[in-house]
C-alpha cells in the first residue's frame, strides 16, 4: 500500500539568487521527506498562467507554506507581485475551501513584522537559523505529516493518579514499534524487501495508526518504496541497532 503524501504549496518571493536556491533546497527536502511540494521553479513553465497557478494550487493543497523575509512581508502588505495576489485569494472569500490552519508561516529572514499583516495571528516556525534548520524542519514535517511530538491523552478515571511520569506518549514509540515489526517481518526470509500487507498482519498497530507512523518513517529516511516493495535504509539499520531491536 502507498500512502498519499500531503500535497503542500510552497509562496515565497524571487529576493535573490540566493534565497531562490534556498527555496528549491527547502522544497526538495521536503519531497525527499515524503512531502508532495509544489514550486514554480519546476511546475511552471514560461507561457503559463502565473495567477491561474497560483489559485488552483493553493485550493488544491493540503497546506500552503508561506516563506516570510522582509521583502516578502513588503509585498504581501503592499499587494504588489505574485505575493501580493497570493495574499489576495488567501484572504478572499473564494478561499472558503481551505481551512485557516492549512496555512504555514515560516520565518526565513526576521523583521519587524515578521510576518505579514495577514499572516500576524498564526503561529509560525523559525527556519531563520541555520544551524537549527533540523529541528526547524522536525517541527514542520510533523505538522505536514500529522505526526505530533506527543499525543494528546486519553480522558482517564483515576482522580489519584501522581504527576510523575504522567507526560503523554511521544509519537516516535509509534515509529519504533514500525521499525520493530519491519525487523520481524525480516527474520527467517531471504528477500530484502516487504510488502505492506506484511506489515499489517504483523503489527500491534491498529491500521489507520500504522498508516500514520509508517508514512512518518519514510519521512525519516527509516524506510523507502521502490514500487511496491518496501526496503530498509542504512538510516533505518542503524536506528534498529540504536534501538536495540537487532544486533550490530
Amino acid at each position: 500500500m502507498t500512502v498519499s503524501p500531503p500535497l503542500v504549496f510552497i509562496s515565497y518571493s524571487h529576493d535573490s539568487a540566493a534565497h531562490k536556491a534556498w527555496v528549491l533546497d527547502f522544497a526538495t527536502t521536503l519531497r525527499n521527506r515524503g512531502v508532495d511540494a509544489v514550486l514554480d521553479q519546476w511546475d511552471l513553465k514560461p507561457g503559463d498562467d502565473l495567477p491561474q497557478f497560483m489559485e488552483q494550487n493553493l485550493v488544491s493543497a493540503d497546506f500552503a507554506i508561506m516563506v516570510c523575509t522582509q521583502r516578502y512581508v513588503e509585498k504581501a502588505n503592499a499587494g504588489k507581485g505574485g505575493v501580493g495576489y497570493e495574499k489576495m485569494i488567501m484572504t478572499s472569500s473564494s478561499l472558503s475551501k481551505i481551512s485557516g490552519n492549512k496555512i504555514i508561516p515560516i520565518i526565513r529572514e526576521k523583521g519587524n513584522p515578521a510576518a505579514p499583516t495577514f499572516l500576524t495571528t498564526k503561529l509560525y516556525i523559525d527556519f531563520s537559523d541555520d544551524d537549527e534548520i533540523e529541528f526547524a524542519l522536525d517541527e514542520l514535517l510533523r505538522v505536514l505529516l500529522d505526526a505530533p511530538l506527543h499525543e494528546k491523552p486519553e480522558i482517564g478515571s483515576d482522580p489519584s493518579r501522581p504527576l510523575e511520569n504522567a507526560r503523554p506518549d511521544k509519537t516516535s514509540d509509534g515509529v519504533l514499534e514500525v521499525m520493530a515489526t519491519v525487523a520481524a517481518c525480516f527474520d527467517g526470509q531471504g528477500r530484502d524487501y516487504l510488502i505492506y500487507s506484511e506489515l499489517v498482519r504483523n503489527t500491534k498497530l491498529r491500521r489507520l495508526t500504522l498508516d500514520k507512523y509508517y508514512r512518518v518513517a519514510l519521512a525519516q529516511g527509516l524506510l523507502q518504496i521502490n514500487g511496491n516493495r518496501i526496503q530498509l535504509t542504512d538510516n533505518g539499520l542503524a536506528y534498529l541497532n540504536n534501538h536495540g531491536i537487532v544486533d550490530a
